[in-house]
């Protein structure tokens, strides 16, 4: 596999990671045997380290460091915040134009703050039956989590009852089934869509367009608009 890269320096670099590929090795996965961190390594014939890390199932830019300093500078940017994420997705039903969700989350038994703001960019009724109603109705949302909590996105909007669409376990088991069975969707629509962060009084902005399937879902929902 050959990994999209978004940019490169002499320190930095960054790709766009497709949905599926692990970042790195992971007892959570013993049957997956291709892994982003070494893939790049390979691609570019040098070490590199990670700067942060994306789920399995949720695509988009991914940084690495090329060397041991700037990847301790990187985590530390991410430690205190400094990093501005922004995120794509598609949900069901209609989110608020704006919204902050300030929803604790526990991992590993500790509970910690987690903070994620969203508005929504576009709203869709479309003519697929669900449920008692006739039609189902989705949003294509962009959010910008404060902190970085494990799962956070996906489990904020399942919080609020606007679970992502292609999500498990934390998404609407109805709504995926439905998808997978009228449109063969088996993935999940969140995508890393940009990173802007600040190093050494250089200012990086790095954006990754969403994959194809996360595209064509798009068309679906604007085509069938009621």
């Amino acid at each position: 596999m050959s990994l999209e890269i978004l940019f490169e320096s002499e320190t930095l670099v960054a790709i766009n990671k497709p949905h599926g590929l692990l970042v790195h090795k992971s007892r959570i996965a013993p049957d997956a045997t291709e892994f982003a961190l070494q893939l790049l390594r390979d691609q570019l014939g040098q070490k590199v380290h990670l700067a942060h890390r994306l789920d399995r199932k949720t695509s988009g830019v991914l940084l690495f460091s090329k060397n041991k300093e700037v990847e301790r500078q990187l985590h530390q940017l991410f430690r205190e915040r400094k990093m501005k994420k922004k995120y794509l997705a598609i949900v069901r039903g209609y989110t608020e134009d704006h919204e902050r969700i300030n929803y604790a989350l526990q991992h590993e038994g500790k509970t910690k703050e987690a903070i994620t703001d969203y508005e929504t960019l576009e709203r869709f009724a479309i003519p697929l039956p669900t449920t008692r109603y006739s039609t189902s109705r989705y949003s294509y949302i962009r959010l910008k989590p404060e902190t970085g909590r494990f799962h956070q996105l996906r489990k904020h909007m399942a919080h609020i009852r606007h679970p992502i669409l292609g999500d498990r376990p934390h998404g609407c088991n109805k709504q995926n089934k439905l998808w997978k069975e009228h449109f063969g969707l088996d993935k999940m629509l969140l995508h890393a869509a940009e990173l802007e962060f600040e190093l050494d009084k250089i200012r990086y902005v790095i954006k990754a367009q969403p994959n194809k399937v996360f595209r064509e879902t798009l068309i679906i929902l604007r085509s069938q608009k009621l």
